[in-house]
């Protein structure tokens, strides 16, 4: 089966599909995210199965796609995606599948909604195990909670109610919060939270809401306040880790894992908690969330640079030759459009244009891929500690890309 051709979609008035600034154009923008999804699946395509990789006959090298093998980020000097088998310890599996769900969204293609759908049927193991971290929340919620709430697809909706289940054996009522990494309880010296463990939440809010056991909300919920409460500085920055007595539950120290220092602001750690803690809103209506994102997000906002898209961490020593971070700035700007709409007046204009700044500046040629490379989007950060995936195209800048465009272009529409 040979996946080819490009879906261009029918214009839409320019009032409707473009925005203020700049002339930031929505659809342009998910018509070129098309392009390089197309590109993608014909890269992969091309690539020698494992099975015929294994036999070594090259009468068995048929173009055909491996569903388990997902694409995870392209480094800078390189043309074509590395690709990872989908495992309970790769947390980026969920992201392409997601991925080709929201192209779908826009394009309506039917090729496109197959090849989300056999992607998407790689990670059902995943709710058949238990639970190894907190990623389950990335893995299915981006592949299979997409997939439902564009097919309902009564398969896509058991596999997330199972899954939740299976995330909410790593709560520990002691704590209050989810267990993010059980391997590496001794690394931190106890218990550890991260921030990145906030996107998770929204899995268990869906599934309380859709026939899902009701405690799976109270342990959200637990999870938004004591993060909350421990995991921010009184400048409303936060730490990426918070690490908790594992007999107690008391709250020992904030550190980093990924960032600068355990003092600096990280940059996709503060887009976590923008990202989290507007959809804790959604999900609960407490106003007390609502008026926290806004400290969060405001302190974020105040200290980037010009373009508005971030350096990996706001204190990184080497400003401003630090590199950036695309991903943060994907991330954010798909929550500040979320966020716009709960806040009436100039404050929610202010959050909305934000986001549109952010969005115009990754779709310039600076942090687009262009013809260079399958993916979105240049220059992000995966873990400059560890010297990985830096200045690379990142699977998930790709994914809170393409949701950003889509929330702007429903918000443009209605």
């Amino acid at each position: 089966m040979k996946v080819k051709g490009l879906w261009i979609g029918c214009l839409c008035l320019i009032t409707a599909c473009s925005t203020p600034d700049k002339g930031l154009d929505v659809n342009k923008e998910l018509d070129y995210c098309n392009t390089q999804v197309h590109r993608t699946l014909e890269e992969l395509q091309n690539r020698p199965s494992l099975t015929a990789e294994a036999s070594g006959n090259s009468q068995v090298r048929e173009q055909a796609i491996d569903y388990s093998m997902m694409p995870r980020c392209i480094m800078d000097s390189l043309k074509t995606w590395e690709c990872r088998k989908a495992s309970k310890d790769e947390w980026c599996s969920g992201f392409w599948p997601g991925i080709l769900w929201y192209d779908y969204e826009y394009t309506h293609d039917n090729t496109i909604k197959k090849q989300a759908g056999y992607f998407t049927a790689s990670l059902k193991f995943l709710s058949k195990i238990p639970a190894y971290d907190h990623d389950l929340g990335f893995l299915i919620f981006c592949s299979y909670g997409n997939g439902y709430r564009l097919t309902h697809n009564p398969e896509y909706k058991k596999v997330i109610l199972d899954t939740a289940d299976s995330l909410a054996t790593l709560f520990r009522p002691r704590v209050g919060t989810i267990l993010s990494w059980p391997r590496n309880i001794k690394m931190f010296g106890g218990y550890n939270t991260i921030m990145d463990n906030m996107i998770n939440l929204e899995m268990l809010f869906w599934a309380a809401r859709n026939g899902g056991n009701p405690y799976l909300f109270d342990i959200a919920v637990s999870h938004a306040d004591k993060t909350m409460k421990h995991q921010f500085r009184p400048d409303y920055t936060s730490y990426h880790v918070a690490v908790y007595d594992t007999l107690t539950g008391k709250f020992i120290k904030g550190v980093t894992h990924q960032g600068y220092s355990d003092s600096s602001m990280w940059a996709r750690g503060q887009a976590w908690a923008i990202y989290g803690y507007t959809m804790v809103y959604r999900e609960t209506k407490d106003p007390k969330y609502l008026d926290f994102v806004q400290k969060v997000a405001d302190i974020y906002l105040k200290r980037l640079p010009a373009d508005y898209i971030p350096y990996w961490d706001f204190d990184a020593p080497d400003i401003p030759k630090a590199p950036r971070d695309a991903s943060a700035a994907c991330i954010v700007a798909s929550a500040l459009v979320e966020l716009s709409t709960y806040i009436a007046g100039s404050k929610g204009e202010k959050y909305k244009q934000a986001a549109i700044k952010m969005l115009t500046s990754l779709s310039s040629d600076k942090y687009q891929c262009g013809k260079s490379k399958p993916a979105f989007l240049l220059h992000s950060t995966g873990h400059w500690p560890n010297k990985s995936e830096v200045n690379a195209s990142i699977i998930y800048a790709d994914y809170y890309y393409i949701e950003a465009l889509i929330r702007l272009k429903r918000l443009e529409k209605n």
